[in-house]
Parts: structure tokens; sequence; C-alpha cells
């Protein structure tokens, strides 16, 4: 498969099945659009604008690309994926909610305030201390393990985590293992005490913040009602100050409200922030703040600015990292990572302050998603099997879209948000995700030139 475009006057073409990216001019961009279904013949006819021997040198360029498995590779790789879906599965990242409480009220908020269809509670150091032990007893051989806390607002429950960290760590040494502790908040109630124990234990930390004053206060308020972007900005600030070479990400979240979101990423670079992420809001077509498909002309030029933008700012040597246009053209993440996603179901859960076990956080609370729990296992394994099913190959979206290995068939919760399918796709998030990954070649392609 061969996709091409053309983007801030580059002409692109990218080899799928090979990962292969050429920046061609206009005469081999409209030979290789050609080159699978006509012949040399018919292709010097149909491009009268240049001349026979341009052609013929074109298409000589072009033979030796595909030779060499650069263009119009073929995709050998659903069999491949179907073996690894079939070997036995561990476990090796737990996204654990230290509270189903929050002292935020974001208007947007999918697990509603941090209750997840439930009641306000805190997750003990006794369910906390098991799901670690689960952790460890379902993990095989696999030495690096994940565990993220999350909520809710976790640092409402900081004590506990706090004990939960040490409580891992003194087992890594005895079971052979390393945990990697992540941590996402709010920044309410950071202070010295919980930043300096983030620094030291945690490998990476999620800031929340949705970038301009504005823009933050009207979707992030307190219980009050009033803004919380004075409150969070200078301990935000702070907090990234202290993390030198280490981890963080400042994310946010934008929505129909501020379809001009390329101003709040750029305004969070302003403010210093070096990491940024930046997530469209997923919500019901109803909600006043949700993006429709009538947004999408829109939200795809405000990627193209921000693109733009970035690069200038980059040549500029006041570059900053953006997570949707971070992309790997040597690789990247293996091979299954790439055709079959997060893990959800399989390799990564969530577990709630019971110790209950979810595919993961956003099917937190749907009973028809319980898996176990911390204490007695996984219980629900045919669950397990279908999300173990979940890939690229297995999606029909997926199998014709240029972007499948780069996004690995997209979230599973979203599709069952709106198709009510695990193998089903969310499509204002498929076309966003196409144009991010275009504007990340892009900016790739002109951050080499000389």
């Amino acid at each position: 498969m061969i996709h091409q475009y053309k983007n801030n006057g580059y002409n692109i073409v990218l080899d799928v099945c090979s990962g292969s990216v050429h920046i061609v001019d206009e005469l081999v961009y409209d030979v290789i659009a050609l080159y699978e279904e006509y012949s040399k013949e018919d292709i010097i006819k149909k491009l009268p604008q240049y001349t026979v021997q341009e052609i013929k040198e074109a298409v000589s360029e072009v033979d030796e690309l595909a030779k060499n498995g650069q263009l119009f590779t073929k995709d050998t790789y659903e069999a491949y994926i179907m073996d690894f879906k079939k070997r036995h599965t561990v476990v090796k990242a737990l996204c654990i909610h230290a509270a189903h409480a929050c002292n935020l009220s974001c208007r947007y908020c999918f697990a509603e305030e941090g209750e997840y269809h439930g009641k306000r509670t805190l997750l003990s150091r006794e369910v906390g201390q098991k799901a670690i032990d689960f952790l460890i007893a379902n993990s095989g051989d696999r030495k690096n393990l994940e565990v993220d806390f999350f909520g809710g607002e976790p640092l409402l429950n900081f004590q506990v985590i706090k004990d939960i960290v040490a409580y891992g760590r003194s087992l890594e040494e005895k079971h052979h293992k390393q945990f990697r502790f992540t941590l996402t908040t709010n920044g309410i109630l950071l202070d010295k005490e919980i930043m300096e124990f983030v620094n030291q234990e945690m490998e990476n930390v999620v800031l929340s913040i949705d970038g301009r004053k504005e823009v933050h206060d009207a979707m992030r308020p307190t219980p009050a009602d009033e803004g919380s972007y004075d409150l969070i900005m200078p301990r935000f600030i702070e907090m990234a100050n202290m993390r030198f070479e280490k981890d963080y990400y400042v994310r946010s979240t934008f929505t129909h409200n501020n379809l001009d979101f390329a101003k709040d990423v750029l305004h969070l670079a302003d403010m210093g922030f070096q990491n940024l992420s930046l997530e469209p809001v997923v919500a019901d077509e109803k909600a006043e703040y949700a993006i429709t498909k009538e947004d999408l002309s829109q939200v795809l030029k405000e990627y193209d600015r921000l693109a733009k933008e970035m690069i200038r700012r980059k040549k500029e040597g006041k570059g900053f990292c953006f997570f949707h246009f971070m992309i790997d053209l040597t690789g990247g993440p293996c091979l299954a990572k790439r055709l079959s996603g997060c893990g959800a179901g399989t390799e990564y859960l969530a577990v709630t302050p019971w110790g209950d076990l979810y595919p993961c956080h956003q099917f937190v609370g749907m009973k028809e998603f319980l898996l176990g729990s911390v204490e007695e296992g996984i219980q629900n394994i045919e669950l397990t099997d279908e999300f173990k099913l979940c890939n690229v190959y297995a999606k029909d979206q997926c199998r014709e879209c240029f972007a499948r290995f780069y996004c690995s068939g997209g979230c599973i919760a979203n599709a069952y948000q709106f198709q009510g399918n695990l193998l089903g796709t969310y499509d204002i998030g498929c076309e966003m995700e196409r144009k991010r990954v275009e504007c990340a070649i892009m900016i790739k392609a002109a951050l080499s030139e000389k």
C-alpha cells in the first residue's frame, strides 16, 4: 500500500508496509500514482507535461525502489500477529485507581468526577498491596513492570500511594522485578513534600491542564465553579523544573469550544513546558463541547498550523515535543505493539479501589467488562480472549488505512463507546490520527533539510 499526500510544499510518499518515506519531485510523485496500474508506455501518454526521457528516468527510479523493498511492499504481517496473539499473555502494567473521588469538577470527565458510575472511595493499603502481588504473580519472566496511579485525583490518597511504592520496592530484588511508577494529577494538592516524592519515585508524571487560562477554567473548574488555572500553573511549572532529564507530560484536552487548540499548545510551550500532549475530547455528540464531523475540517487545519509553527520554533532553537507528532521512522515500537496497540484487557489492566480488575480505566464501572479481582485473579477468560484478538487485521476499516501501523488500531474503549463493538473504530478519532501522522512525517522532512 502506498499513501501519497502534499503538505507544506512537500510531496510525500509513504510505503505503508515497509515504513519507507520518500520526499519526491512532482514528476516522481505523479509516476508513483500511476505505476501499479499502468505500463510505462501508458504512463508516458498520461503525463504529457513531461518529456519521454524524464518519465523513463523516473520510472527507472521507482523500479529500483520497488526492487529494494521501499515501494509497493507487500503486507506479510497478518500471519505473524495471529500467531503472536495465541501465545500465553503476561500482565505487564496496572492502572491503579488510588481514588474514586476528585477535587475538580471537569465538565467533560468520563469518570463522573472520579466516581466511575459508583460511589466516592479511596484505595486501601491492603488492596494496593494485593494489586502489586497480583502483578508480580502474573508477569511471568518479565522484569520491567509498570504501575500508574490514577483517579479521580490520586493525590487525595497520597499516603497510600507512598505505602504501595515502598511495598513494591521492597519486593523488587526478591522477585527480580523493576517497577516503573507513574502518576497522573490535576495539581491541586501538589506541595513541596509531594513534589519531592514524585520527583524521586515516579518515572513519569502527567500534569493535566488545558492550555490558556480562559480555556482551562471553562472546562476544569473547582466544585465551587471557580477556575483552577491560577492554582495549578505555578505548581506545574515548579514540578516540571524539578524533573530535569526525567519524563513528564503536560496533558491537555481540547473540545468543540477551542478548535483553535494550537494556541493552547503554544501557550503551554511559552510557559516553559517541553513535553506536551493534547487529546481531543471523546464525548457523546449531544454534548455541547463534543467534537463533531462538522468540526473536522477546522481541526485538521489546526494540526497543520501547529506543525508549521513547531518547525519554525525548532529551527529558531525554541523547539518542544508534542506527543502526537512524535514518530520513529526507523522502526518505532516492536512489531506486535504496532499491530495490536496498548494491550488493554490482556497485558494492561485497571484496578479499582475495591480490587476489581477491568480491561482499562475507561471500562471501569461497566460490569459487563469486569474481569476478576486482584485477590481471585482473572475469572472472565472469554472476555480476555476477546481483547487478545483486537488488532489491525481484525478491524475492517484498519486494513485499508495507511496509518494502521502508527495508531495500532486506535482506542478499543472509544470504538466500543461509539459502535458498541470492540472491533469497531471511532471515525472522528481516525480522521485526526491520519492527519497527525501526515504532519509528523512532514515535520521530519522539514527538519532533515540542510
